[in-house]
């Protein structure tokens, strides 16, 4: 994975938190903080907690007895997440999943949604989840299944490609969706101590209210931005217009209503 798959800078944690939290993240960090609603004490870490997503969805379901402490590597992600409002109960804390800055048996719980697919060392992540784990704890993510399980993503996909067909930018299809096949999380996470491993695939929909808002945080709130920028700075607008288009084509011209699906991993200490 190119390094720049993980930056996520600039404009683009406002773009990813307005677009793609609703029309993406929501159902499945919903689902997740479900997961963990049998805690009434001790602590949960989140990892690759983005703009705050699933740590919103924790701070709702979780008393306040059960403490929250939520990192990311990139510190604009985080900055925008802890700007805001209702979030005062959670620490903050820049971290790398590789290398987590937490003593050995801190957390009853370690959770993370669709940031698995940008660690570069997957085993390394898995062996740092499990360290910082209390005997008996869990740890829950979830990862996009196939691309072609996910239609809006795949048509934005597509249409890089018909656009850029030279060099298209391939960032949806190499990084997010690419991390998919449940035998091998089930093998590494067996390799990094994980005592036991279950599986769900969940299929959800995502919703928009046009096409446009449908694409645009894709097009513009992920590294894909910087894909496109890189090939033509002034082509970024098309480009999202075109996805667009292709979306209509495929909805209408009105609420867009599209499959998405997913794994969710749960494995034991």
């Amino acid at each position: 994975m190119p390094q720049n798959d993980a930056v996520f800078a600039g404009s683009i944690p406002a773009f990813y938190d307005r677009y793609l939290g609703p029309l993406l993240f929501e159902p499945y960090a919903a689902d997740l903080a479900r997961r963990l609603a049998d805690l009434r004490s001790g602590r949960v870490l989140e990892t690759a907690a983005g703009t705050g997503i699933v740590t919103r969805m924790l701070i709702q379901t979780l008393p306040e007895a059960v403490a929250i402490v939520a990192t990311d590597l990139n510190q604009p992600m985080l900055d925008f997440a802890a700007a805001q409002p209702g979030r005062a109960r959670v620490e903050w804390r820049q971290a790398d999943a590789l290398s987590l800055p937490f003593e050995k048996d801190s957390f009853n719980a370690v959770v993370c949604q669709f940031g698995v697919m940008f660690f570069p060392d997957k085993r390394a992540a898995y062996r740092e989840a499990r360290r910082v784990l209390k005997p008996g704890g869990r740890f829950v993510f979830s990862v996009w299944d196939r691309l072609e399980e996910n239609e809006l993503s795949q048509i934005v996909s597509d249409t890089m490609v018909a656009l850029f067909p030279e060099d298209p930018p391939r960032f949806l299809a190499r990084t997010p969706y690419a991390y998919c096949d449940i035998g091998i999380i089930r093998d590494e996470l067996a390799e990094a101590g994980f005592s036991s491993t279950t599986a769900e695939t969940l299929r959800q929909i995502s919703c928009a209210t046009s096409a446009r808002d449908a694409v645009i945080g894709l097009c513009q709130g992920t590294p894909l931005r910087s894909e496109i920028e890189a090939r033509n700075p002034e082509r970024l607008s098309a480009t999202t217009d075109a996805a667009a288009s292709a979306v209509a084509d495929r909805f209408g011209n009105g609420v867009v209503q599209a499959k998405m699906q997913a794994h969710v991993i749960t494995a034991t200490n």
